[in-house]
């Protein structure tokens, strides 16, 4: 092991030690039943290096639902059908508001500020699922997970999807006022279907650091050197999840963590430092803002001691 390596491993270890010890973990997220269940104590962070040195720690090999983690990768798949065209239907500006706010979406005649929130993931997703039966749609999205993540184990947790689906009214309201003003194309209850259960993807802290590679590395997927987005894309998505990644908590955490990053309510956060590494962490309790509490201060823990901000050490 080489002292960047050894160094690595010290400090994910070191913080994984005192987010243990913490007891401001935040609440678990109860409006959707089955995520009510999580361990509050849970937490998990791994990091892979430009190497593919990976340094892990805690329940780095616990499944969780991802969540709106999700949400960068169908964007991802969106722009690689639709390029550009995706921005005639959402936005790329902050939103400031909670994740599942209406008001927003009706001042803006049903057009979602941008991808990450739930309004613009649902219309994310509808182009995805245009041309498609939304098994076909789903499937891709899984697929392409499982490949990024070089882990074919990766699963969909049915369970979350049916609490999502018995339970997503506000979410239902966001897509049928998106309906109204032309911006969904497909069935609104296909739409919500895809979208319910791409976010109950189940994946581990190891897999989601695995499958941001390509974020933290211009583009490139470091498993067979072949681009997975051309690097102006890549660049592109990380802005967006610098500025969106965690809703009205965004500018919160660029100017605490310095990285993009995205959340999700199951607890997880994927960032990346530019050129250097791939991080996932976990910790189901939230903030108000719909964002991993530990997780936020364990990554800007991370990027204090490594000097990897993107806005300098």
């Amino acid at each position: 092991m080489n002292d960047t390596a050894s160094t690595l491993d010290r400090v994910v270890r070191e913080i994984a030690d005192e987010m243990r010890q913490r007891t401001d973990r935040g609440e678990v997220a109860t409006y959707i039943p089955e995520l009510a269940r999580v361990d509050p104590g849970a937490f998990g962070l791994v990091v892979v290096d430009a190497s593919g040195y990976v340094a892990a720690a805690g329940d780095c090999d616990t499944p969780f639902s991802i969540q709106s983690i999700s949400k960068v990768f169908t964007l991802t798949l969106a722009l690689g059908k639709v390029g550009d065209k995706l921005w005639e239907r959402v936005g790329r500006e902050p939103s400031g508001s909670p994740f599942n706010s209406i008001v927003q979406l009706e001042r803006e005649r049903g057009i979602p500020r941008n991808p990450f929130i739930n309004a613009g993931a649902i219309a994310v997703t509808d182009c995805i699922l245009s041309g498609h039966q939304p098994r076909e749609a789903l499937g891709e999205i899984l697929r392409f997970m499982q490949f990024l993540a070089d882990d074919d184990s990766i699963t969909i947790d049915n369970a979350v999807a049916a609490s999502e689906q018995r339970h997503g009214y506000r979410n239902s309201a966001l897509a049928n006022y998106m309906k109204s003003f032309g911006v969904l194309d497909n069935p609104v209850e296909f739409t919500l279907g895809v979208y319910f259960h791409h976010c109950a993807i189940a994946m581990s802290c190891r897999q989601l650091a695995m499958a941001g590679r390509f974020l933290a590395q211009f583009g490139a997927n470091p498993s067979t050197g072949l681009a997975v987005v051309q690097r102006e894309r890549a660049r592109r998505i990380n802005a967006l999840m610098l500025t969106c990644g965690h809703y009205d908590g965004s500018g919160e955490f660029a100017y605490r963590v310095g990285l993009p990053g995205k959340s999700g309510v199951g607890g997880g956060i994927i960032a990346n430092a530019p050129g250097k590494a791939s991080i996932a962490v976990w910790a189901p309790g939230l903030d108000a803002s719909g964002n991993s509490r530990l997780g936020q201060i364990a990554l800007e823990a991370l990027s204090k001691r490594l000097g990897w901000s993107i806005f300098g050490a």
